[in-house]
């Protein structure tokens, strides 16, 4: 018999070690899957972790894929922090990137010190309206909102589609899905770094996800509503007694982590896109959950977290371009990678007890 009890202690010299340790099993079963399909284990490890950042402008794409799983991971903290289980957003993210494309359509000829804010509050009311309906139905009806938020990701999904294919279809994309191309206004431009020039992809984009993470952890951690946010989430009953109201904290919450996710997608197609097309992401709404966890839901820790698995994208599809290495065998290297994190995390915070249980044991507990 299992048995899991939390720590009461979580030593610092533990916290570091056990992601180092489940990284390292990670390396070495990964090498045996590679090796076991016929591919060099140290030419497979090195295209996952070394070549996508062995250059200046691989560092900045490194930064560019964590971008909006920062920024989203880190809205997310603030909802897993009060105990509401926010998984809708993937579909608040394309809300962002639908209401921030529509000031960018209708107004192309504002200048960019007008339209860039203006976009980047569309893509937050975006965010939090979608975020607000399966809020209120919580605070109103005490409906789920996993399944809420959850479903209301493939309207979304449709939602984008029909757009782009129909109202918002631009005329010369010759039938394809297509909006019109965002003016110059509405691009989030590239960094260029003196005397070294451009890294990658590398945007400014990428410079608000890292101020917004550390926002983040300064709510959470030095204001009321922070406080609020953990005490609810701790001890429910104790918040209860000292006057919080649960349903403001639920709809605060998930209007934080609606607004970042639309956010992040106004910032994925105005820096990386240019238009809006059928797909403005690549499941960063889901993966953004991961991340908030292997962060241990601390908006700093986000950002090591958002690239880590930022890096384990980029090699995967560096190792299928170099060795021709099927995706299936990279996508469950990157499954090998997260399970080992979240394994090294349980056990980080619970003592684990193996007890075997005799014919008497288990008629008492019966």
């Amino acid at each position: 018999m299992i048995s899991m009890t939390p720590r009461k202690d979580i030593s610092l010299y533990r916290t570091f070690l056990t992601p180092l340790v489940a990284i390292l099993l990670t390396l070495v079963i990964g090498a045996a899957i590679f090796d076991f399909l016929g591919f060099n284990p140290l030419e497979s490890l090195y295209h996952f972790f070394v070549a996508p950042i062995s250059r200046y402008d691989g560092i900045g794409d490194l930064f560019v894929k964590a971008c909006p799983l920062i920024i989203t991971a880190t809205g997310l903290v603030f909802c897993y922090r009060a105990n509401v289980w926010n998984i809708g957003a993937e579909g608040q993210l394309v809300l962002g990137a639908i209401f921030a494309g529509g000031v960018a359509l209708a107004f192309p000829d504002w200048p960019a010190i007008t339209l860039m804010p203006a976009m980047i509050l569309a893509s937050v009311i975006g965010g939090i309206c979608w975020a607000m309906i399966p809020a209120l139905l919580k605070v109103r009806f005490n409906t789920n909102e996993i399944l809420v938020s959850l479903m209301l990701t493939y309207v979304a999904a449709l939602f984008i589609d029909w757009l782009v294919r129909g109202p918002w279809r631009d005329p010369m994309s010759f039938g394809f899905p297509l909006t019109k191309m965002y003016t110059d206004a509405a691009l989030i431009h590239r960094i260029e770094v003196p005397f070294i020039g451009m890294l990658g992809q590398l945007h400014w984009g990428v410079v608000g996800a890292l101020m917004l993470s550390l926002v983040g952890a300064f709510l959470l951690s030095r204001t009321i509503l922070g406080y609020k946010v953990r005490v609810m989430g701790d001890a429910p009953r104790a918040g209860r007694f000292a006057g919080f109201n649960p349903n403001l904290i639920t709809i605060g919450v998930m209007a934080i982590a609606g607004g970042a996710a639309g956010l992040a997608g106004m910032i994925e197609v105005s820096a990386s896109m240019g238009q809006l097309q059928p797909n403005v992401s690549f499941g960063y709404g889901f993966t953004a959950i991961i991340v908030a966890f292997l962060a241990r839901l601390n908006p700093v820790g986000v950002i090591f977290a958002g690239l880590i698995v930022a890096l384990a994208e980029l090699g995967g599809d560096n190792a299928q371009i170099v060795l021709g290495m099927p995706k299936v065998v990279t996508g469950v290297f990157k499954g090998i990678l997260l399970f080992m994190l979240l394994a090294g995390e349980t056990y980080n915070r619970y003592q684990i007890e193996w007890r075997r249980v005799g014919p008497q044991s288990a008629l008492r507990e019966q």
